[in-house]
């Protein structure tokens, strides 16, 4: 697999989160328009950290997709596989920050050009030359894009790809949460990394015993290695009947959570890719939930994500000033 030209191709959603960002003379809030969306949150910091990433999805043929391209590819990310609809406009999401930073997402997606994604627009050969294939579920909350994620991760499994999963839930993109629970749950039988955050486990297995979930997850599914993210109480890994705690940078500086799940996520992928998936002592676990942690508190401290993720020398810089 070192052969192989790219090391994380992702497949998935690409949009615009308008954030808010002050108000203006009338008192309307100023709304920004941020690149976003999970899997190339992800690819940016992989870029970040030195490593060769592609984007498998689709964007309207629009002001809001042009955009996207444009920052997509300013960051590094090969975009080979974007394709642009001429009919089905760019999705928009509206984010909505609380004072503590956490926040709410409107969404304007019925339909929005990520969903339109076929299998035909697959990059097959994309895949199988591809060290990790990672994917999320809102590539699965329609037929037509569901089929075509299926696809992908069908080719990637033949290809010996790793493949890895972050659930990443938005309830209000499904029609139903049953429907929401059924793609999460086929998610974890194709997956050998699941990034989770603690509210997904308890929306799985209605269970705020973190551990529970993570057995719960390890008998039915067998999955090597599981991250449960958990906000402001760190994160934890979960690796051959082991596990490791990570406590949380806490930040005084955050202006919005967005991003960080998927920074955690990223760093945690960087350092499968440097380090693999077979032999991980719980001091290789700790090393790498730190420096994802770090990353994921950073981005906190930054308004977006695709467009400003940290350096691995900022994260590393952060880790050492703060005594760890």
């Amino acid at each position: 697999m070192s052969n192989r030209s790219y090391d994380v191709t992702a497949l998935g959603e690409l949009l615009i989160d308008f954030t808010e960002n002050g108000t203006s003379t009338q008192g309307n809030p100023i709304m920004e328009a941020n690149p976003g969306g999970a899997p190339c949150n992800v690819l940016a910091m992989l870029n970040r950290l030195g490593k060769k990433t592609a984007f498998i999805g689709k964007v309207g043929k629009d002001m809001f997709g042009n955009q996207l391209k444009a920052a997509v590819e300013e960051v590094g990310i090969d975009t080979q596989a974007l394709v642009m609809d001429d009919e089905v406009h760019t999705t928009l999401a509206f984010v909505h920050t609380y004072p503590d930073g956490d926040r709410d997402f409107s969404f304007y997606r019925n339909p929005g050009a990520d969903m339109m994604l076929t299998i035909d627009e697959v990059p097959d050969d994309l895949i199988r030359d591809s060290r990790i294939f990672h994917f999320g579920t809102l590539s699965s909350t329609h037929e037509g894009v569901r089929k075509a994620t299926r696809h992908a991760i069908d080719v990637a499994k033949e290809a010996g790809c790793i493949i890895t999963f972050d659930p990443n839930l938005r309830p209000p993109l499904w029609k139903s949460l049953e429907d929401a629970r059924k793609e999460i749950e086929y998610g974890l039988t194709k997956c050998d990394v699941l990034k989770i955050s603690d509210n997904e486990v308890e929306f799985l297995f209605d269970t705020t015993d973190y551990d529970k979930g993570a057995a719960l997850i390890e008998e039915k599914y067998h999955i090597p290695l599981v991250l449960i993210t958990m906000g402001k109480d760190g994160s934890r890994a979960y690796y051959k009947g082991r596990r490791v705690e990570c406590a949380p940078f806490l930040q005084e500086h955050t202006i919005e959570t967005t991003g960080a799940g998927d920074t955690f996520c990223a760093s945690i992928l960087n350092y499968v890719l440097e380090h693999g998936l077979e032999d991980l002592s719980d001091e290789n676990l700790m090393e790498m939930l730190t420096f994802a942690n770090a990353g994921a508190s950073l981005i906190t401290t930054r308004k977006g994500a695709l467009r400003v993720m940290p350096t691995r020398e900022e994260v590393l810089e952060f880790i050492a000033k703060s005594g760890r």
